[in-house]
């Protein structure tokens, strides 16, 4: 999408009506020739010693279930029309989580987050980067992310983007009304992971896969239309077939 600053990275807006209007007429994702991801296989990062806490904690457990649910259900299966020859798009799995205790301040940045994730691959406490695997991040309750010159909970609420090879995106906690948009914080966490998953999968190197020069990517044109699959709330996505949000 386009914003009055110049990220890096595709991000999910603030849920404000000028940041989140409806795709254009005609929208169309086009293939790029870049990778996408066959089978997700998702590792959460939950970043921060704000995880400490017990009820914290315990939004980690339903984060975590969120993944193992939602990468083997409908959401996932709509995505098959974006499979390319030799990569057809199927169900993933949640790999593996991890809760990194660290004194973040009351601000991180990208640069820092990629170093992280880089620190942590060496380390082995985190499964090898492959095609399949995306890293999200989550920081704790009380920490504003920056990238691209830009911050969380004042221009966006999540974003994603590719470093060295490695697939990441990174979910700030929604600290601000306009990044849960009326929803509880598991709702609005989970409209944001689905936003940035299913973006991932299908242009996992932003720009390089399945994208639309005026709207963006899958999630971008979609941006707070919610729906349910099974217990939990998710973003609808484009579909090219359909041509419409579904």
């Amino acid at each position: 999408m386009r914003w009055n600053v110049q990220l890096p990275v595709r991000i999910v807006p603030m849920a404000r009506p000028e940041l989140t209007a409806p795709a254009a007429v005609g929208a169309q994702l086009t293939y790029r020739g870049g990778p996408i991801v066959a089978n997700a296989e998702v590792t959460t990062i939950f970043w921060g010693d704000g995880w400490k806490a017990a009820t914290q904690a315990m939004l980690s457990d339903q984060i975590n279930a969120f993944f193992d649910a939602i990468l083997a259900s409908a959401l996932i299966d709509q995505l098959a029309e974006y499979g390319v020859p030799g990569t057809p798009i199927g169900h993933g799995k949640r790999a593996a989580t991890l809760t990194l205790p660290a004194s973040l301040g009351g601000s991180v940045d990208d640069a820092a987050i990629q170093k992280m994730i880089q620190n942590q691959l060496a380390a082995g406490s985190i499964p090898a980067a492959n095609g399949n695997s995306i890293y999200f991040v989550y920081p704790p309750t009380g920490v504003t992310v920056s990238a691209g010159g830009a911050q969380s909970c004042q221009t966006f609420c999540g974003y994603h983007d590719a470093a060295g090879g490695v697939y990441y995106a990174v979910e700030p906690y929604p600290d601000c009304s306009d990044c849960t948009a009326g929803l509880d914080v598991l709702d609005a966490i989970a409209v944001s992971s689905s936003h940035e998953l299913c973006e991932a999968i299908t242009d996992p190197v932003p720009g390089s896969g399945w994208y639309d020069d005026a709207n963006g990517e899958i999630g971008d044109l979609c941006a707070w239309q919610t729906k349910t699959v099974g217990e939990y709330t998710v973003q609808l996505e484009w579909s090219n077939k359909a041509g419409k949000c579904v």
